[in-house]
Order: structure tokens, then C-alpha cells, then sequence
């Protein structure tokens, strides 16, 4: 019962959506990686997609540059989602699948062996493709396959000083990255967007960079899938690589929502000590911590939660893998709590004016006596 109770309340946010789900070839990326497991630059072989990051990044250093074009151009979907290539060959590479994706998506459009239904989704599938190749936008993950998967950067990864991290929830994919609408701050996207700007606004000029990182399987359906770690612990392994990928000696923050922050929590203990400067989580569920200790980080812990967010009425227990433990806003968690005023409801921490954007904003810039704290809190004693 409580099992069902966690999953249920889970899913039962406007952060889940029941929106189109992609439908690109289920063995696309299958493929991709079978031929480049057969592929070769001159007499080298390609390295594992497994591999370290550090042990990809020193492979295409040895390259030319003709080399690694000729790699973008030959498996754009294994060299735009391989972490320790360098940010700007992934988003030339990625550039190179989403329009042929796009293209595959438009000749489905026009096809006369679809139903009306089929239409709609082949013609809201290339939007997003369009979408996701305007302008200069970089995109450092696409995956069509299944769900999808994707990642953006905004900003310059090379210059920045500090990075932030956007970890969302359930009901994250390809389709359910972006929106349009007055609900735009409640997905990834938005979220990452909305960080940054407050970032940018808060210290116009500051190198600084956002990430939003929708590039792991997030539950979705009715089912247990939420109240169990089981893909948070498989995503924790996907943050920890992007993060061993990111240029050194950068300050990360990474701001985690809902069933994110059960992500970062099983990520946090094998986080290279220094690594990762913030953990914020928002709405969360638990962390599969009993406290802050137990998370067994350098990092500063933060916690915020909003009057109206109803995961306040979940079960905050662990029992037999079931549920996430603790609320992290509790007083014996020891998180760091700060305000969470004008947010309204669980996905609604982003939206440009609430305390809680600005909080974060600041503590991505490492600006923590900027940091509000909610009455009867003391949130920033001990930090510089």
C-alpha cells in the first residue's frame, strides 16, 4: 500500500506529462554502436563507449581534425552522447543525427500508410527536431531511441567558472523537454533556462553555464517505477560520467527535482571529493539518505520545498527498496533550508520572480549570503 501510495503521488504531478512519446526506430542507437564497434581510424580501434571519460578524451586528442569530422559524420549518435569528447564536436554531432531524425520524421508526415493520429505525432516529432536545431543551441545528448534522451547546454562550457547542473523528475524525455506554454518552467528546459537567466541577472557577465540534463530513463506509466530507486541508480551512473567529463577545476552545482534529487543522492557518495561544490534538491522525495551525512559528500546540501508542493504528503520511509527516505527538509536530514516563497506547487520552483529561482541563482554563482533562508531557519551559517 504504501508502495502504490509513493508511486501514485508521484506521478500525479503536472512535472508528468502523457505527451507524445518519440518514435524513432527502436534499434537506432543499437545499430550506431554495432558499427562502431567494427570501426577503425587509420589502424586504431574506436575506444569502448564504456569507457572513461578521460580515456575518450585522450583518443580524439590524438586525432586529426579531418579524423574527427570523419567520426561525427559516420556515427553522429555514438560521438554526440560520448562523454570526454569535446562539448563542441558532440553538438556538431548531434546536429548531424537530429537532422536526420528530422528528415526521417517529415518523410513519415507526408506518408499515406499513417492514420490521422500518426500524422499528428510525425508532425509534432519533426517540430521538435526543427526546434532543437534552431538557432545556435547546443545540444550535448540525443538519443531518439525509446523515450529519447537529451541534454543543452546555455552558455560557453569552456569558459565557464561555474556550471549547474538541472537534474529533473518523472516523466522526463525527449518529448516532454521543452514547452511553449505558460507551464514552460516546469520541465527541464525551462527550468535550465530560467536558472540561467536569474544567473546572468544576478551577475551580469559571470562565465557561468547551465546544463539541462534530461539524458537519463525517468519512470513514467502507472507502476512502481517511482517509489524504487532503480533507474535513479542507473541515471546516477550517467551524471557521475557526464560529470567526470566536464572540464576541471570548475565549480558544479547540481539542482535536482523531485525524483532528480533520489538521483543525486545515490550519486552523491561517489562524487570525486571537490567535484561537485551544491546538491539542491526541490520537491523532493527522499534522497535514499538517512541524512546528510549519510550522503557521504563535500558538497553543501541545500533543501527547499513550497507551502503548496504535495510531496509534503508522501510518505518520507524506506522499506524493503520501496519509497526514498527521509524528507530532506526535515531538521534531522541537515540540509541547508531555504526559502521556497512565491513557488507554487510541485514544478513550479523556476518560475522567474519566486524566491526559490533566485535562491538558486545564487547559489550557483556561490553567492551564499545572498541565500534566503525561511523564518526560524539559519541556512548560510559556516559558508563564504
Amino acid at each position: 500500500m504504501l508502495a502504490l501510495a509513493v508511486a501514485f503521488v508521484l506521478l500525479a504531478t503536472t512535472g508528468w506529462t502523457a505527451a507524445l512519446r518519440p518514435h524513432a526506430a527502436k534499434d537506432a542507437m543499437a545499430a550506431a554502436l554495432a558499427a562502431w564497434a567494427r570501426g577503425s581510424v587509420g589502424d586504431r580501434r574506436l575506444p569502448d563507449p564504456g569507457a572513461a571519460p578521460a580515456t575518450v578524451t585522450r583518443f580524439f586528442a590524438a586525432l586529426t581534425a579531418p579524423q574527427r569530422l570523419g567520426l561525427v559524420r559516420r556515427y553522429p549518435l555514438v560521438v554526440g552522447n560520448l562523454d570526454g569528447v569535446d562539448p563542441a564536436l558532440r553538438y556538431r554531432a548531434n546536429r548531424f543525427a537530429l537532422t536526420r531524425q528530422r528528415t526521417s520524421d517529415l518523410a513519415r508526415e507526408r506518408s499515406d500508410q499513417l492514420t490521422a493520429a500518426g500524422h499528428a505525432d510525425a508532425t509534432d516529432l519533426a517540430d521538435l527536431d526543427t526546434s532543437l536545431l534552431s538557432g545556435d543551441r547546443q545540444i550535448l545528448a540525443y538519443d531518439p531511441t525509446g523515450d529519447g534522451r537529451v541534454a543543452e547546454v546555455l552558455g560557453d562550457l569552456r569558459t565557464a567558472t561555474r556550471i549547474a547542473v538541472v537534474v529533473p523528475g518523472v516523466g522526463t524525455d525527449l518529448s516532454s523537454f521543452e514547452r511553449d506554454d505558460a507551464k514552460a518552467y516546469s520541465v527541464t528546459d525551462g527550468m535550465a533556462r530560467a536558472l540561467y537567466g536569474a544567473e546572468l541577472a544576478a551577475r551580469p557577465g559571470a562565465r557561468t553555464a547551465v546544463i539541462a540534463w534530461a539524458d537519463y530513463d525517468t519512470p513514467h506509466g502507472l507502476g512502481l517505477e517511482a517509489s524504487t530507486g532503480t533507474l535513479a541508480a542507473r541515471g546516477a551512473l550517467r551524471l557521475e560520467s557526464l560529470l567526470a567529463s566536464l572540464p576541471r577545476r570548475r565549480d558544479v552545482a547540481l539542482f535536482c527535482h523531485s525524483y532528480g534529487s533520489v538521483l543525486c543522492g545515490l550519486a552523491a557518495p561517489h562524487l570525486p571529493p571537490g567535484r561537485v561544490r551544491d546538491i539542491a534538491v526541490m520537491g523532493s522525495p527522499g534522497m535514499r539518505a538517512d541524512d546528510v551525512a549519510d550522503l557521504r559528500t563535500t558538497a553543501h546540501v541545500w533543501a527547499a520545498r513550497d507551502a503548496g508542493d504535495w510531496i509534503a504528503d508522501v510518505p518520507h520511509v524506506e522499506f524493503a527498496g520501496l519509497g526514498h527516505g527521509p524528507d530532506p527538509i526535515s531538521g534531522g536530514f541537515g540540509a541547508r533550508v531555504v526559502s521556497a516563497a512565491g513557488a507554487d506547487g510541485h514544478a513550479g520552483y523556476f518560475v522567474p520572480g519566486t524566491t526559490s529561482l533566485a535562491n538558486f541563482a545564487d547559489i550557483a554563482l556561490g553567492d551564499y549570503s545572498a541565500v534566503i533562508c525561511p523564518t526560524g531557519h539559519t541556512c548560510t551559517s559556516g559558508l563564504v
